[in-house]
């Protein structure tokens, strides 16, 4: 079980880091900002904004090992418009974030939950996943396997909340905090390069990063949380190999039929051209989540709303070669599909999600699909964290927990650095963040990687073996299925 950030116990070293060092390192503060031409000097200096740089200051600041540290967050955009954000009623955003119970357990301990609005969040405890070719289906229901709701386990297997609606609350626990970080926004980093010997500190080993102002600043720990094109990791040397999928990811968020007769899962069918997912939100509202090549996410985004309503209900209802067929039509998909529904045997929900009726304006968009991963996490006085570090295929759910992830680690190793008097920038405090990290996310962009080209087959002998090894888990044949749904609810 993980140790409470909050609570890692502070230790006093005899070490003379904690001594002469640090009052060096403060009077090089002081210098600093007096003297406009050399650069503030900072402990910890995080590049990226989003829901991984915003976690790490937040968490930096509630850890009380690491929360007395000098930190700076840059970010190129305005963060003005989500610290103010105010949604409407009846809207949700379309890009949302899966956050599994270990990661709402560390958003909890540094203050950030209690942001969160819980009528704009959505739990889950069941998925419905089956092969569009053969049909073959594994049904993941907590309550079915841990004894319902009055168990004494925590069915919930993630919680959907809005992206915009997270950093919302990352914002407002940050503003909380006793010593705030420096929050530098709609500033981009024009420049990162090793310091130079002065009279107050050496900074040859520093990275000094020059902002788009012209403001520069040195950091003891540069942390990259700057996204798949990182330019801490550019400036590392470091390098982030992999590919992309030739796949776009088209999001959406829908109005739907009255679902109170039935629970709220998540629904994910396995297409040749990439897999389709439905995910709930609060009352009468779902996303969209469509992994296809670029060719169909552009006709799907030309369609007029009706038409593109029945086509994503076509995704979970029709065969593969009606959808393909469907893709190929301009106009009249809703008549088309209706016709060809008429004439199918399909399952009803809630082995289906039950019928989309409206796409709210606005919300169809699409990205690129990338893997990737970082040789390595760390390098002089410098780390990566998120996407920074690995990118993977959204059809796990698992980019940002694992991202978090990566901030719990690597707070949890710098509070042990300076509990032994370490330098939280030398690779005695940082490897063993590396070491922790990289070999387990390894293996999770290795398995989705897999599972995304062996749905790719339409025929051949591994799509009824495919189909066998579903069957298989659904019956939970040695505890197959309780094993991967545990495993799932883990960072």
């Amino acid at each position: 079980m993980r140790q409470s950030l909050l609570h890692l116990p502070i230790k006093r070293s005899p070490w003379a880091f904690q001594g002469s060092r640090l009052a060096r390192i403060s009077a090089a503060r002081s210098y600093a900002s007096e003297s406009s031409p050399n650069p503030e000097v900072y402990d910890v200096v995080v590049v990226g904004g989003g829901p991984v740089g915003l976690t790490l200051a937040a968490a930096l600041g509630a850890a009380r090992t690491t929360n007395n540290l000098k930190v700076a967050l840059i970010e190129g955009m305005n963060l003005g418009p989500t610290r103010d954000w105010n949604p409407k009623p009846e809207y949700f955003a379309n890009r949302i974030v899966s956050l599994i119970p270990s990661t709402v357990r560390l958003l909890k301990e540094i203050g950030t939950w209690k942001h969160i609005r819980q009528d704009r969040v959505q739990s889950y405890d069941g998925m419905q996943v089956w092969d569009g070719m053969t049909g073959s289906r594994v049904e993941f229901d907590w309550n079915k396997l841990w004894g319902g709701k009055d168990s004494q386990t925590d069915t919930t297997i993630a919680h959907m909340v809005e992206n915009i609606h997270l950093s919302h609350g990352l914002l407002k626990s940050i503003d909380e905090l006793a010593l705030k970080p420096t929050m530098i926004d709609k500033t981009k980093v024009e420049k990162i390069e090793y310091g130079k010997m002065t009279n107050e500190l050496d900074m040859r080993d520093w990275p000094i990063v020059t902002l788009s102002t012209g403001q520069k600043l040195a950091a003891r720990l540069l942390i990259g949380a700057d996204g798949g094109n990182s330019p801490v990791r550019t400036f590392a040397g470091i390098e982030s190999r992999g590919w992309d999928y030739d796949r776009h990811s088209m999001v959406a968020t829908f109005r739907i039929e009255d679902d109170s007769l039935f629970p709220k899962f998540a629904y994910q069918r396995f297409l040749p051209s990439g897999p389709v997912a439905i995910l709930p939100l609060p009352g009468n509202f779902a996303n969209l989540a469509w992994s296809t090549t670029p060719e169909k996410v552009a006709h799907l985004k030309s369609l007029a709303p009706e038409d593109f309503v029945a086509m994503v209900n076509a995704a979970f209802r029709l065969s593969y070669t009606d959808i393909d067929y469907l893709h190929n039509l301009k106009s009249g998909v809703a008549e088309e599909t209706k016709w060809r529904e008429s004439v199918t045997k399909y399952p009803e929900p809630p082995q289906i999600p039950v019928r989309i009726t409206e796409v709210l304006e606005g919300t169809r968009a699409s990205f690129p699909l990338k893997m990737k991963h970082a040789d390595k996490y760390v390098g002089e006085r410098l780390a990566l964290v998120g996407d920074a570090a690995h990118t993977i295929h959204p059809m796990a759910g698992q980019g940002l927990n694992s991202g978090i992830g990566d901030v719990y680690s690597l707070v949890k190793h710098l509070a042990d650095g300076i509990n032994h008097g370490q330098d939280i920038g030398s690779s005695f405090t940082l490897e063993p963040y590396q070491a922790e990290r990289y070999l387990p996310n390894n293996a999770l962009l290795g398995f989705v990687d897999k599972l995304h080209t062996l749905y790719g087959f339409e025929t051949g002998p591994l799509v009824p073996l495919r189909s066998l090894g579903v069957e298989i888990i659904n019956k939970d044949w040695f505890g197959l299925k309780r094993f991967l749904m545990s495993q799932a609810a883990k960072s």
